[in-house]
Order: C-alpha cells, then sequence, then structure tokens
C-alpha cells in the first residue's frame, strides 16, 4: 500500500518545483548585490541575454535552410536600417510564407 496517491504526488510534486524556482529568484536577488559592477563579470552578464537569444534562434534558421537564411539576414538587415522591429519580423515571417507556401 503506498504512502500517498497519485494525486497527492502530483500536488507535491508541483509545490515542490514552485518553492525551488521562487527560492532560485530570491536567491538571484539577494545573490546580485555581491556581485562587482564593473569589470569583465559585468560586460559578461550584460552579453548573456543577447547569446541565449542566439543560441535559441540560430538552430531554427539553420534548419530552416536557404529560405530561412535569407529571411534572417533580410531580417536583420531591415532591422538594423530602420530600427523598426515589427517591419523587419514582418519581412522574414513573409519572406518564410512564401517560400514554405510558394517555392517548395
Amino acid at each position: 500500500m503506498s504512502l500517498i496517491t497519485g494525486q497527492e504526488a502530483i500536488l507535491l510534486t508541483i509545490g515542490g518545483v514552485a518553492a525551488a524556482t521562487y527560492a532560485l529568484r530570491f536567491g538571484g536577488l539577494l545573490l546580485s548585490e555581491r556581485l562587482p559592477k564593473s569589470g569583465g563579470f559585468n560586460e559578461f552578464m550584460a552579453a548573456l541575454p543577447g547569446t541565449i537569444l542566439l543560441s535559441l534562434v540560430i538552430p531554427g534558421i539553420f534548419s530552416a535552410g536557404p529560405g530561412g537564411w535569407l529571411a534572417a539576414l533580410a531580417t536583420a538587415g531591415v532591422a538594423h536600417k530602420t530600427g523598426n522591429l515589427f517591419i523587419s519580423m514582418g519581412l522574414g515571417m513573409a519572406i518564410v510564407a512564401i517560400q514554405r507556401n510558394f517555392l517548395a
């Protein structure tokens, strides 16, 4: 005979994961006051969000093939030239849509 039911195990798991998540966030807030505000570590931390974004986007670009490559280049070029992310993302999506629906 089991000590807890399946429903109780699910609730304990969700509660444990929630507690661990909030403990990590709270610990990060406490630790952030002790981190250096200048130097190499600060530069590393400033660059981290961009590198994480690239690690999520680059595999999708390469798996999409030439149409994805063209869309990524066009999106980056228009974003750099105009500074308007809405237009650049729309252009990238349009290129992928045309490539998938009409050229494939």
